[in-house]
């Protein structure tokens, strides 16, 4: 048998790696979508959110039976569970900000949109698109007024993840995030409206700091390339909503969840071929807000560190480490007004709180007991061995 771990991944080896190899034995391809144990990713790392769930649902059998979650759609707009579930937000978001203190020694205010993307340092995964966009969020709150600054929705948004030893560009993306965040975070006209942190040291443990504390999560990868992704599923579990493209197990939870309760901006991965094609024969045509940020890192604003190889590989139409083959040039537009989309959705706190409890409710299909479930019946042929 081959499977693919989500349904798009599934499609892309049918369709494109193994179009041969399926011609021949179409039986042997099957998708089995990755899941999460609910048992770690919210009853054990987010034990406030847990003890609503299982008191609004009257059960606490969801830790082993995800589906019950969707019981808690039918309570979306109740007054008294969005009270509980904000008190819940903040606990969690409280505790992240004790970490962040201190592992960086940086203060971080709970009352703002904690902007979470933790996952492998990697150019398809595209960290290098959401610094740029804290680079051009920057840049435009230093040109406001005090007065318009006020009006602006206050954000924190948190980097973390390791970089392969000898993967350069992935260095440099670290090195940026740092060198972004010691700008702004020590900018008094800006810095009650923009932090930027790096967090060191990521690993399952700070996973379950972070994933209960954030509010909007980052899965933000070139339209196929991510296989699946399950951090997304963690993240949405506990009630954080996606900024993300149609990309890996994106497709599946956002269907889950309810388009409008996902910020959807990007590419599709039907169209990355034709984008690269476009792109070698000159065709691209960059956003003035993509180079007025790649500008503002080159006037060195961020110290003295030549960031000219990194911002290079986001130059020209082709060659190697050129050409911007993850199209961080060509989704940055719709990637902002995402990003404006949701600085306004943040002010509307009820619509935000239901958001919230619908991403959570949605998360049934993601269990790892239905994955293995669908292992064990539909490839290995085996069955449960339940305990007496």
């Amino acid at each position: 048998q081959v499977n693919g771990v989500a349904e798009l991944h599934s499609n892309i080896l049918k369709e494109e790696l193994f179009a041969d190899y399926l011609s021949i034995w179409p039986k042997k391809f099957q998708n089995k979508t990755n899941g999460i144990t609910p048992r770690r990713w919210l009853r054990f790392c987010n034990p406030e959110l847990s003890e609503i769930v299982t008191k609004w649902l009257k059960t606490d059998q969801w830790t082993s039976n995800l589906d019950l979650l969707t019981g808690l759609r039918k309570f979306a707009d109740d007054e008294k569970l969005h009270a509980e579930w904000a008190a819940a937000k903040l606990a969690s978001k409280k505790r992240l900000a004790k970490h962040v203190l201190d592992v960086t020694g940086i203060t971080i205010d709970p009352n703002s949109l904690f902007d979470i993307q933790i996952k492998r340092i990697h150019e398809y995964k595209r960290q290098l698109m959401n610094i740029l966009g804290a680079v051009y969020r920057y840049k435009k709150l230093k040109e406001m007024s005090a007065e318009e600054r006020q009006k602006v929705t206050p954000r924190t948004v948190m980097v973390g993840g390791k970089a392969f030893a000898t993967y350069t560009n992935a260095k440099r993306i670290v090195k940026l995030v740092n060198d972004v965040g010691a700008v702004v975070n020590n900018d008094a006209d800006v810095n009650k409206y923009l932090k930027v942190v790096f967090i060191p040291n990521y690993n399952v443990s700070v996973a379950e700091v972070l994933i209960p504390g954030s509010e909007l999560s980052q899965h933000i990868s070139t339209a196929g390339m991510e296989a699946s992704g399950t951090s997304n599923m963690k993240f949405s579990l506990n009630g954080c909503v996606i900024i993300g493209t149609l990309d890996g197990a994106n497709v599946e939870i956002r269907e889950e969840v309810g388009q409008d309760n996902f910020f959807l901006f990007g590419a599709k991965a039907d169209q990355i071929a034709g984008l690269r094609k476009e792109r070698e024969n000159g065709l691209f045509k960059p956003d003035p807000r993509f180079e007025e940020a790649k500008q503002f890192i080159r006037s060195g604003a961020f110290g003295t560190y030549d960031y000219t190889p990194l911002l290079d590989s986001l130059e020209g139409n082709t060659g190697f480490g050129r050409g911007d083959y993850f199209l961080v040039g060509y989704d940055f537009p719709s990637y902002i007004e995402a990003q404006a989309r949701v600085d306004e959705a943040y002010k509307d706190k009820k619509k935000w709180i239901k958001m919230s409890i619908l991403n959570t409710a949605g998360s049934g299909k993601f269990s790892s007991d239905r994955t293995i479930d669908q292992y064990a019946k539909e490839i290995w042929g085996i069955s449960a061995c339940p305990v007496p």
